[in-house]
């Protein structure tokens, strides 16, 4: 009969997300997610299997998470569209801003894992094509919304838009990564309302 677990998985989920955000997925060795999570190597492998699948497990719950807050910026039925993008940028900004210290941000986990792993790990490429589409779809309802009521006066199309505003969000994380600070963060932003309004 096997032994119940005697950790939570959720914290172990979470503490090992934290680590893969901070050094990336290469440079976390299965022995500092052990010491981070307390946890011996064959109790980590019995419970998750591979570092793998603990990082794609870690990586599902950061980008459920962050689409999950999203959607609840950009589906708010109390304010126009265009405040609603506004809005999930000033939150973009507000994070990064959060994050930042040693003169750096932590930047994106997704961001940072599609620069580290996509281009040479079918399945982590899939869960972040997916990630994408579902941020995409929301971005491109809102901003055909945000069209049709004329609170965003662009001449793109709702998807070219999305694709703007989500390269917007990127950057504005890559360029905290490298040491931008709030005030150049929120000119970012400004300046892509100013391209949407």
């Amino acid at each position: 009969m096997a032994r119940p677990r005697t950790f939570d998985e959720d914290q172990v989920l979470a503490t090992a997300m934290d680590l893969f955000w901070a050094y990336g997925y290469e440079a976390t060795s299965t022995r500092d997610l052990c010491h981070a999570v307390g946890l011996d190597r064959s109790s980590l492998y019995n419970a998750f299997t591979s570092k793998h699948e603990l990082f794609r497990r870690a990586l599902t719950r950061y980008v459920d998470a962050t689409a999950a807050n999203q959607a609840r910026i950009l589906e708010d039925p109390r304010r126009p569209p265009a405040e609603r993008v506004r809005e999930l940028l000033a939150a973009i900004v507000e994070l990064e801003s959060d994050s930042y210290r040693d003169g750096h941000g932590r930047g994106c986990l997704t961001v940072n894992t599609t620069v580290e792993l996509a281009g040479r790990d079918p399945e982590i490429a899939l869960l972040l094509d997916r990630d994408l589409a579902r941020r995409l779809d929301s971005l491109r309802a809102v901003i055909a919304a945000g069209l049709a009521a004329g609170d965003i006066t662009s001449a793109r199309t709702p998807e070219a838009l999305a694709r703007f505003v989500n390269a917007v969000i990127a950057g504005i994380r890559v360029a905290a990564q490298g040491g931008a600070d709030r005030p150049v963060l929120e000119s970012i932003a400004a300046t892509a309302m100013d391209a949407l309004t």
